[in-house]
């Protein structure tokens, strides 16, 4: 029988969506610290609201799938995410008081994170044998990210901080009508059944996928006191919001460069030996940034290192995922990917990082993340080391 043409990728609009969606991260990682503490919280308070961004990761990805995965039109519960995100984001405009900010934030951050891993399936759907474009399509995520976030220093020179919920409620509008012009490919996955679930726990059980998923959640542990902490950490010592802006665009560029050339990294470079080289980075990049905040020609060196300790450990942990869970079974182990490393290591690492800031400051939450990201190596390099995995 004659094959069957692949259809046409619809890159643009796919891209629109990442890049919507990364755009508005790129405004509420590096500014949404500041704009808590402009709002009058504490350390103490920011990271218990912070870490809701990671504790709604536990359950959002999988609560969401679950409802699309037995939906006559799963791409409807897509849209509703995005409609749920951009509705409760509104009430930031508010002045709210701990209390609401807390209750908001669990909505929003629901939302927000359910969306994701359901579009991930939505753009993997369009892409079965091709799945080398996937880097040139989510590269406009890391170019929205970049943008926005360099936009965003250079307006707070000028204006207060305060404003951040409104400069930021058009990229969820945009981030709705993405989704309203998307939809599944032909090659949607099919329901999973009971063998399939069987296989699934049974791979989840090795020793080397057990090591994997410990590694994840130490990576995203380490990550605690940058993702919650850095600006204002870079505020503390004297840098301007221009300068923050800049300094989160230095590892963005270089984020883009990574997904944009994976398909030739990884025709030189094994899955493990990229996994390897990106907890090293981690390790040195994190003790840099807890010794040296005062030098911003370190600090831009610090940042560098985020082609390797972020974009290297994503991409080479989608490689790793593949190996593991292949075909029908790589949606549930992408769920377990989300909720145990940014949702369980997440939410870890805020709290920690918070409590570490308050009782020692920010260069030594700075410098045990560091020491996180060796234990990561340790396990790395027992479980995970290039030859003893196929990846």
């Amino acid at each position: 029988m004659p094959s069957v043409p692949a259809a046409p990728i619809p890159a643009l609009r796919l891209s629109s969506f990442y890049f919507a969606y990364y755009a508005a991260l790129g405004a509420f990682n590096p500014y949404w610290g500041l704009f808590l503490k402009a709002r009058g919280m504490d350390v103490a308070a920011i990271s218990v609201l912070m870490s809701l961004w990671y504790a709604t990761r536990m359950v959002a990805p999988t609560a969401w799938s679950l409802l699309a995965a037995r939906a006559r039109r799963p791409v409807q519960w897509l849209r509703l995410g995005c409609a749920l995100t951009l509705a409760s984001f509104a009430a930031f405009v508010l002045p709210l008081g701990f209390a609401a900010l807390f209750a908001t934030m669990v909505v929003f951050c629901f939302a927000y994170n359910a969306v994701m891993p359901q579009f991930e399936a939505l753009t993997l759907s369009h892409l079965e044998g091709r799945a080398e474009r996937y880097g040139r399509i989510r590269v406009w995520g890391s170019i929205g990210f970049i943008v926005v976030v360099g936009l965003l220093g250079v307006v707070f020179d000028h204006v207060a901080v305060d404003w951040l919920p409104w400069l930021m409620l058009p990229l969820f509008a945009g981030l709705l009508a993405a989704a309203c012009v998307n939809d599944y490919g032909r090659a949607h996955v099919e329901r999973v059944g009971g063998s399939d679930e069987d296989g699934f726990w049974r791979r989840l059980r090795r020793p080397q996928v057990i090591a994997f998923f410990v590694v994840a959640l130490l990576v995203q542990l380490s990550f605690g006191p940058y993702n919650t902490f850095y600006s204002i950490y870079l505020d503390a010592h004297g840098y301007r919001p221009s300068a923050l802006g800049l300094f989160w665009m230095i590892g963005v560029l270089l984020e883009i460069a990574v997904f944009f050339l994976s398909a030739r990294i990884f025709a030189r470079w094994s899955a493990a030996s990229l996994m390897m080289a990106s907890l090293i980075a981690s390790a040195l990049r994190w003790t840099a940034t807890a010794l040296w905040p005062e030098s911003a020609v370190l600090m831009a060196c610090a940042q560098a290192l985020h082609a390797l300790s972020f974009a290297g450990f994503f991409a080479a942990a989608m490689h790793f995922l593949a190996a593991f869970f292949p075909g029908a079974m790589n949606g549930h182990g992408q769920g377990v990917f989300y909720g145990f490393s940014s949702g369980v290591g997440g939410v870890l690492g805020a709290l920690a990082a918070g409590q570490v800031w308050r009782l020692a400051g920010g260069e030594t939450a700075f410098a045990l993340a560091g020491g996180v990201a060796l234990v990561a190596v340790a396990i790395a390099a027992i479980w995970l080391r290039p030859g003893r995995v196929g990846v």
